[in-house]
């Protein structure tokens, strides 16, 4: 009975990850927009909430999303209070469907899921069949572990000790709680008081601590995300758990009341049990959710800034725990490849300044400002790295190839700034010559045409949009002319015998030939845009 109990729940468990990750596939890079849309909007985000937390089929995983969001600083903490007790109702459909009972029609599932996955050709049908073949799985574990417990009927000793939980619904409530944890799914241990009660072992009221229970426990995978973060992250966890906890608080005075309340609205234990989670959960959203802002600013001073490790240069937004969401992880991934580009571009605008000045200050901090760049070249790559070991859409494949491939180019234009610009501009310093006044203003034109282009292939990368991109390609002939132009003009120059033109002609073409490989390299970043429209 034990091995089929242990079997029964890893099947269950292993249902539910199938569900999630295909309904995750399904849906693709729209999760990404619908939690891009949350505004302060509190119903709006409480509705999200719901809503995404019904495609991964787990609020723990929402949590830790909004974790994620909330650390990178795309969320603040009001935000994410109505997304978290959204995620909290949406977390009870799969209670839900459990509760149907279906067990007949679990192995039809199976093989249902089974020919989407190898028989269909298009990649939607097959997410769609690894979500089915999952509830299959969740809907066999649920009738492998009744079946196991039907001796269980004949124990006396059992009966009593289930029963006492309601007796002690502080000992259901702690027992609840580290088996959530340990399992990471609240769903889970409901499912298994569910099967309990089909086998008239576990009555309604005895049930109850062990729905409190649960959604407590659920909470340990978002505590566990967060520690390490910074204090905003913190608060979403900590948000997570007093929502949880004071609504175990608030409702354990009245467990007679509410068990006579749920009664009422089914007949049978086993929907009576999952009517309980889905009521409990919307009571304590609607007891928080008009309070959101208040909450917010007592949670913020529960964990206040932390000032430690400031100054410190790292990613902003790689967050780790986003891997599982790959949609949202290549947002993240994107949003620190821009993060990245803004860091070259910056150096690339001051550039021309370090050639008409002598300020060897300025030229030290564009070198300094390279080493961030590398710095999350390496992250980026070593994040998405790990990304690729996920289960990734043709979509979401490319779209990873093209932020590596405009990472790279971005760190190459970086390099080119501070290993041969750089230099040119100490060596012009050191020397103590100036262009002449025609060259320089070649040197100004041609940089700002580069420039411009940097500023479009950033666009294009950020928007994916070919049609910038095209423009991109366009502007590579127009730069190589220009750069060929302004050679021929300070060769020109130089059999003239302009002095300037003279003291300072290698640094001159070099300082052309470098302008030309920087825009070698924005083009670059055009192709994979252009390959992928």
């Amino acid at each position: 009975m034990l091995i089929t109990l242990f079997g029964g729940m890893a099947l269950l468990l292993y249902g539910m990850q199938l569900v999630g990750e295909g309904l995750q596939l399904a849906a693709g890079g729209r999760m990404r927009q619908i939690l891009g849309s949350i505004t302060n909007n509190r119903f709006k985000g409480m509705m999200v909430g719901a809503f995404i937390t019904a495609v991964i089929q787990s609020s723990s995983a929402t949590t830790v999303m909004l974790v994620g969001f909330a650390s990178s600083g795309l969320m603040d903490l009001t935000q994410t209070i109505g997304v978290i007790l959204g995620a909290d109702i949406g977390t009870t459909i799969t209670v839900q469907l459990i509760a149907f009972q279906i067990f007949d029609y679990a192995l039809l599932l199976v093989g249902v899921g089974f020919l989407l996955i190898f028989a269909s050709k298009r990649k939607i049908f097959k997410y769609v069949g690894q979500a089915i073949l999952g509830f299959g799985f969740i809907f066999f574990a649920m009738k492998v572990m009744s079946d196991a417990m039907v001796p269980l009927r004949q124990s006396e000793i059992v009966k009593t000790l289930l029963v006492s939980l309601g007796d002690q619904p502080f000992l259901g409530i702690i027992v609840a709680s580290v088996f959530s944890a340990l399992v990471h799914s609240s769903a889970a241990t409901i499912g298994l008081a569910i099967t309990l009660s089909l086998q008239g072992l576990l009555p309604t009221h005895a049930a109850i601590p062990v729905i409190f229970g649960a959604n407590i426990g659920t909470c340990a995978t978002a505590l566990a995300s967060s520690i390490g973060t910074k204090p905003e992250a913190k608060r979403v966890a900590l948000a997570h758990i007093f929502f949880k906890v004071v609504g175990v608080l608030v409702f354990l005075p009245f467990i007679p009341p509410f068990v006579r309340l749920v009664q009422l609205t089914a007949n049978d234990a086993a929907r009576q049990i999952a009517n309980a989670h889905t009521l409990f959960n919307v009571g304590i959203t609607a007891l928080f959710l008009p309070f959101s802002s208040l909450l917010a600013r007592f949670i913020s001073r529960l964990v206040p800034e932390d000032k430690e490790g400031e100054g410190i240069f790292g990613p902003k937004y790689l967050d780790e725990h986003m891997l599982e969401t790959p949609a949202l992880a290549l947002g993240q991934a994107t949003r620190e490849a821009l993060r990245m580009a803004d860091i070259v571009s910056d150096m690339f605008t001051k550039t021309i300044a370090t050639f008409s000045g002598e300020d060897p200050e300025l030229i030290e901090f564009i070198q300094e400002k390279d080493d961030q760049v590398d710095t999350l070249d390496r992250e980026i790559k070593h994040y998405l790295t790990k990304l690729s070991q996920q289960s990734l859409t043709d979509e979401q494949s490319k779209r990873e190839i093209g932020i590596l491939a405009f990472g790279n180019n971005m760190e190459n234009i970086g390099d080119i700034v501070d290993k041969n610009l750089m230099d040119l501009a100490k060596k012009k310093l050191s020397k103590g010559v100036h262009f002449s006044e025609a060259g320089y203003k070649e040197i100004v034109l041609l940089h700002k045409k580069v420039l411009q282009n940097l500023e479009l292939a950033i666009s294009a990368f950020a928007s994916n949009d070919p049609a910038l991109g095209q423009q991109v390609l366009e502007r590579k002939l127009e730069i190589s002319q220009t750069e060929r132009k302004f050679r021929q003009a300070h060769i020109q120059r130089l059999h003239e015998g302009y002095r300037e033109s003279i003291d300072t002609s290698e640094i001159h073409l070099d300082v052309l030939t470098n302008l030309k490989r920087i825009n070698s390299h924005i083009t670059a970043v055009a192709y994979p845009i252009l390959e992928n429209a």
